[in-house]
């Protein structure tokens, strides 16, 4: 049965995006997606199928662009919820942070307004831990009241994620009063893929698989399955609790890489011969980076340490995730499965 609720999702290729519409579909929403180019709707219908959906009668699409603030007034029309996870992500080496800022911040802009325009009632928007935790050194978990410090040496990507969401808090207190706000701040994203498209935290897990690390960074953070995240942005997009709130999406405490290829190898044994065994020391990588821009990329995490805690979510829209383990070895199992490791 079909719902009258219309949601639209925005850039509905991605990894979010579509473990949310597959959410919202088996609630029987009806649900638009945007795209940046109405040529991939097979993929994506595709990417659905893969998680179980098998009616497409609730499904349409609308082409929109960051840049377009026109196309973004048709897309909010007949809708009563949004769901912002369109964003520039870090798949690409920006020349300029302004790449990653420009879209992000004007994309936001542009999506509030026209749901204001249209009589939206809510529209949840998907902003990151990186908005949260960096320019500081917290010892305690990172928690929602946290905010990444601007004034520091902040990843054009980090920045941008911070920006956006400081300017839409901005409007709905402001220009924008009476459309009500929820944001999910999610750490790094793993969980179950649907294609070739999926986030750029499963890509570590991908090399691991692969044999193209001999070894791994020492890096330590927190994770959370993808479909985790996508209830809580169903939960945060209809409970009275979640108006105005922000919930950082974070499955516990945070786990290194090397943990990370011990799990693998113990779930999936032969299927993980080529995971890494070892750790890099930290002034390999700096000085690899000095030549290779994706290495000098994670640069910047070398050494971090930062938890973050999901009690927000818990309490207020019992929202229960689950495990670290779970969420590794459901990526691996989803990358063999499909294909997408050699």
């Amino acid at each position: 049965m079909i719902q009258s609720d219309q949601v639209l999702i925005t850039g509905g290729s991605g990894f979010i995006a579509s473990h949310c519409m597959a959410g919202l579909l088996k609630k029987g929403y009806r649900v638009k997606a945007s795209l940046r180019s109405l040529h991939r709707i097979p993929e994506v219908k595709e990417f659905l199928s893969v998680a179980g959906v098998t009616n497409f009668e609730p499904l349409s699409f609308v082409q929109a662009d960051l840049s377009d603030a026109a196309a973004w007034k048709t897309a909010a029309e007949g809708c009563r919820y949004v769901i912002h996870t369109a964003s520039p992500t870090p798949n690409f080496i920006a020349k300029h942070e302004d790449e990653y800022i420009v879209p992000a911040v004007n994309g936001v802009m542009h999506v509030l307004r026209a749901a204001k325009a249209a009589g939206v009632e809510r529209v949840v928007l998907t902003s990151a831990f990186g908005a949260i935790c960096y320019g500081t050194d917290r010892k305690r978990p990172y928690t929602e009241e946290d905010w990444t410090d601007l004034s520091k040496d902040i990843p054009a990507y980090q920045r941008s994620k911070t920006m956006a969401e400081k300017a839409a808090w901005e409007y709905v207190n402001g220009e924008g009063k009476g459309l009500e706000l929820a944001v999910v701040n999610p750490v790094g994203v793993l969980g179950p893929v649907l294609g070739a498209d999926y986030s750029h935290s499963i890509q570590f897990i991908s090399q691991m698989l692969n044999g193209q690390l001999k070894g791994v960074p020492r890096i330590k953070s927190v994770y959370v399955d993808v479909r985790d995240v996508a209830d809580l942005h169903i939960k945060a997009m209809t409970h009275p609790e979640a108006r105005g709130q922000r919930f950082l999406a974070t499955s516990g405490e945070s786990v290194s890489l090397l943990d990370i290829a011990t799990i693998l190898r113990s779930a999936l044994g032969n299927k993980a011969a080529k995971v890494p065994k070892k750790e890099v020391p930290n002034w390999i990588l700096r000085l690899v980076g000095l030549f290779n821009p994706k290495v000098k990329m994670i640069l910047p995490h070398l050494g971090m340490v930062k938890d973050a805690s999901h009690e927000k979510a818990t309490r207020l829209l019992n929202w229960h995730p689950t495990t670290n383990k779970e969420a590794i070895v459901a990526t691996a199992e989803s990358l063999i499965r499909l294909g997408l490791v050699k």
